[in-house]
């Protein structure tokens, strides 16, 4: 039997289970006295050992000690035992494992997007819808059956004489100062490229002019076939001064449609947009832009127009600008 099994076998009964003789008899014989006194004196040393030992438990500790990083946790409990004897001290039997310390995983830097490079924006030509086509000192102005000059009269300002800058011109007519360099321009070049020697046979007309010169085809042709071949005061290109009427000299078919079939005539037809120039009148349009085939006029709009029409390959400037036909007035 444990000391703890000996703290709870209750009083007057013996280790053995059965009742103790304190409990069988009230009459106890002389000498019980001294029995009697010696047990409730080791009953009375029971109870202090009883109650020293539950102090000593309630105030054993109990030490946790928790390992971060490992997560292992160490418990000791200290109990108190009998007596003055030494309290024994319930541990761990093994070694606390040394934590391993996992490293902690280095995140991979996402690269940043390398950013494409922007392509240079370069010159372009506007859409043909954007170009002005009202005002008429803008190079790009539309002039036909359906659209007339607005002033009637208008006269352009800077107007350059081809004998100013060494053009050759049988009539000696004048254009507006960029047509004007850049038929010296392409002439230059029809020489330099073809031996050609071109001739800018008309040029600029004014309103007054234009009148004399459209009475004069209706008296001689009548006013449907004059309509044909001559704009009225107003409606003609000449007026803008932006229009060539050209030849090519030695070669004949001056101002004829014949003037197709020439060196000269194949040239311009070939090379003239580089310069800035559209073939105006074109043949197989007459439904378009009201007039027969002229292989001689050439009006000038600027070199990025005429290169953005030879791209799209139009054949009529009324097609280019997205512009109504103008077959009639």
């Amino acid at each position: 039997m444990t000391e703890e099994q000996q703290d709870h076998t209750p009083d007057g009964q013996a280790p053995g289970g059965g009742a103790s003789d304190d409990r069988t008899t009230d009459v106890q014989a002389p000498g019980d006295q001294g029995r009697r006194a010696e047990r409730a004196g080791r009953t009375k040393r029971r109870a202090s050992a009883r109650v020293r030992r539950n102090r000593k438990i309630a105030a054993a500790g109990l030490a946790v000690v928790v390992l971060l990083g490992g997560g292992f946790i160490y418990w000791a409990v200290t109990a108190a035992s009998n007596g003055d004897a030494s309290v024994p001290t319930i541990a761990s039997t093994s070694t606390p494992a040394t934590p391993t310390l996992t490293p902690t995983p280095t995140a991979t830097p996402t690269p940043e997007p390398t950013a494409t490079a922007e392509p240079t924006p370069t010159e372009t030509q506007p859409p043909a819808s954007a170009l002005n086509t009202t005002d008429p000192n803008s190079i790009t102005v539309l002039v036909n059956k359906q659209t007339p000059l607005v002033p009637a009269d208008y006269a352009p300002a800077d107007l350059v004489a081809m004998s100013e800058i060494g053009v050759p011109s049988a009539n000696g007519h004048s254009l507006r100062s960029e047509a004007a360099t850049a038929v010296q321009t392409m002439f230059a070049a029809a020489s330099a490229e073809a031996g050609l020697t071109l001739d800018m046979t008309s040029g600029y007309r004014d309103y007054g002019l234009q009148t004399e010169l459209y009475t004069g085809y209706v008296a001689d042709l009548g006013q449907e076939a004059a309509d044909l071949t001559s704009a009225r005061p107003g409606y003609s290109e000449h007026q803008t001064g932006l229009a060539a009427d050209i030849s090519s000299q030695g070669e004949g078919c001056v101002l004829e449609q014949c003037f197709s079939t020439t060196a000269g005539g194949q040239w311009l037809a070939a090379n003239a947009h580089r310069f800035g120039f559209i073939l105006r009148f074109p043949d197989g349009a007459t439904a378009t832009t009201g007039y027969e085939f002229e292989p001689w006029h050439y009006r000038y709009v600027g070199t990025e127009t005429s290169a953005a029409m030879q791209a799209a390959g139009t054949t009529t400037y009324e097609e280019f600008l997205g512009a109504p036909a103008a077959p009639g007035y």
